[in-house]
């Protein structure tokens, strides 16, 4: 008869070497081939402002909320990476129909928009994940004229930082082109 001591032993030392190898030796080498080849993105794409310091990342949506900036999609994680995900309620819920419905007379009110003025979707709703960096250009566009004022800047000063901070959708295919918000408010600032 045959004794399961052996047979244990090898499955040991299989676990054993596939745990260094997927646990260890591969971790490792893909961290040092991101921080050589992706030096940037492998430390979180971060955005720094003149002084050098860190203002964000361009991957993370943040909340502005001053009159003088352009403010980014609403979000359902309160801009929490950590609570990142689906938190959208379905076209079904009463209370999305009354979120949305005070958004938008929010949002019509802060920019100074007529009461039947068309509001753009993504300025009331959120991203699926809750931290999209990008608004739409007729949301950018809609927020120009506030932005101006509060800056006490020409509003078509505004208007070509906003064309200059427009994005292609990533390989010209998905999506539409959009402004990335702390870009356009970190070159605001820039303004004398």
């Amino acid at each position: 008869m045959k004794t399961p001591f052996p047979e244990l032993f090898r499955a040991a030392r299989v676990t054993l070497v596939l745990a260094t190898v997927t646990c260890g030796l591969y971790p490792i080498m893909v961290t040092v081939t991101a921080r050589f080849f992706f030096q940037d993105k492998a430390h979180g794409s971060l955005l720094r402002d003149g002084t050098g310091s860190i203002r964000g990342s361009i991957l993370l949506g943040q909340a502005f909320n001053e009159p003088d900036c352009f403010h980014p999609r609403p979000s359902a994680t309160g801009y929490d990476a950590a609570d990142s995900g689906g938190h959208n309620l379905g076209p079904t819920s009463l209370k999305l129909r009354d979120l949305l419905r005070q958004r938008i007379i929010d949002y019509r009110t802060l920019n100074g928009l007529a009461a039947d003025a068309e509001v753009p979707a993504d300025a009331v709703t959120a991203s699926a994940s809750g931290l999209d960096p990008h608004i739409s250009l007729h949301n950018a566009a809609c927020q120009t004229p506030r932005v101006a004022r509060a800056r006490g800047v020409p509003v078509e000063t505004v208007r070509q930082l906003v064309r200059k901070h427009t994005e292609s959708p990533p390989l010209l295919l998905f999506g539409v082109p959009g402004v990335h918000v702390l870009k356009l408010n970190l070159a605001l600032e820039e303004l004398p």
